[in-house]
């Protein structure tokens, strides 16, 4: 049964639908779930320690998966609170059919949470207890009765989720010497993924900058919603900046190599943003992309860092 809601795959043409679909899949977006597995590669190899490859990509399929599921229930959710009513490359929107979406949804939840089980029967079951902690953060942002990313929580959870849960769980998957809860590298992983996941916030803080007007008025208070958007565009150097700092203090402290300062690759399109939400941040049609120079700002910043540890071999 077709969603009532579903304007754009009822009255768009061809070349409309595959731009919205397009944009639907927000392909880009998933640096965000691959990174947090990279920069631990990046440190094993710099630390001289050999990474299980199988179990490398076997957690970024399951990464993918996951949050595929994530995307696609938060289109679901939306779709009941009428917040995503004029978002046009929303997947229900797009295909009218909110049960066969829920189903993909919940399959693909499945299918990357039995792959993580797998890995972690390899490693350590504490990889499968992390990424689960990760999937509930995820439900907590969006799915009813919780529903925090509509109280203006969903970056703190977005941290969590990114940062310390899937770092470490990066790091055990792909040298399980670590069996148990107590022996769990928080000293290692903590400062690894605090600046990467930071930059991950970061995306989602401005995924939000186009669409203020439209989650005000369905009851969204997220953090541009309460802050403003003037004032939320200037946190935007402040998000940066942090992100830099919480990777340059291990290198100025030795505890990190000098190459990981490769990670400032990042900054040009941080900058680009910072310039763009400055002087457009109240015009919607002008920012709607500005998610994506996050996303560069990320996935540059993270592969940097990643490349400068795993260089750290070589001096």
């Amino acid at each position: 049964m077709k969603d009532k809601h579903a304007v754009a795959s009822l009255h768009s043409s061809r070349k409309q639908r595959k731009k919205l679909w397009k944009k639907a899949i927000k392909w880009p977006l998933y640096s965000v779930a691959i990174m947090p597995v990279i920069l631990a590669a990046g440190w094993q190899l710099g630390e001289g320690e050999s990474v299980r490859f199988d179990q490398f990509f076997g957690f970024i399929i399951a990464s993918i998966c996951l949050l595929i599921w994530e995307n696609l229930t938060n289109d679901l959710f939306d779709s009941t609170t009428g917040v995503d009513e004029f978002k046009l490359h929303s997947v229900v929107a797009l295909t009218g059919k909110r049960r066969l979406i829920r189903n993909l949804a919940y399959l693909l939840l499945f299918l990357g949470l039995m792959l993580i089980f797998i890995l972690a029967l390899r490693s350590s079951f504490t990889v499968f207890l992390l990424v689960l902690g990760s999937c509930f953060l995820g439900y907590l942002y969006q799915g009813p009765p919780f529903r925090l990313g509509y109280q203006g929580l969903g970056e703190p959870l977005c941290w969590l989720a990114f940062g310390p849960l899937a770092t470490t769980a990066g790091l055990l998957v792909l040298s399980p010497t670590f069996h148990n809860l107590n022996q769990i590298p928080w000293e290692t992983t903590v400062p690894l993924g605090a600046g990467p996941a930071l930059a991950t916030t970061l995306v989602l803080f401005c995924a939000n900058f186009h669409q203020v007007i439209e989650d005000s008025s369905h009851g969204k208070k997220t953090l541009i919603v309460r802050l403003g958007t003037k004032r939320a565009a200037s946190l935007i150097p402040w998000f940066i900046t942090l992100t830099l700092m919480l990777e340059w203090i291990p290198i100025l402290q030795g505890q990190w190599p000098i190459t990981a300062l490769l990670g400032i690759i990042g900054l040009p399109p941080g900058i680009a943003l910072i310039r763009l939400l400055k002087k457009h941040h109240n015009r919607p049609n002008l920012i709607s992309e500005s998610k994506f120079l996050a996303l560069r700002f990320q996935a540059l910043n993270g592969l940097g860092l990643s490349i400068g540890f795993a260089l750290n071999v070589f001096l």
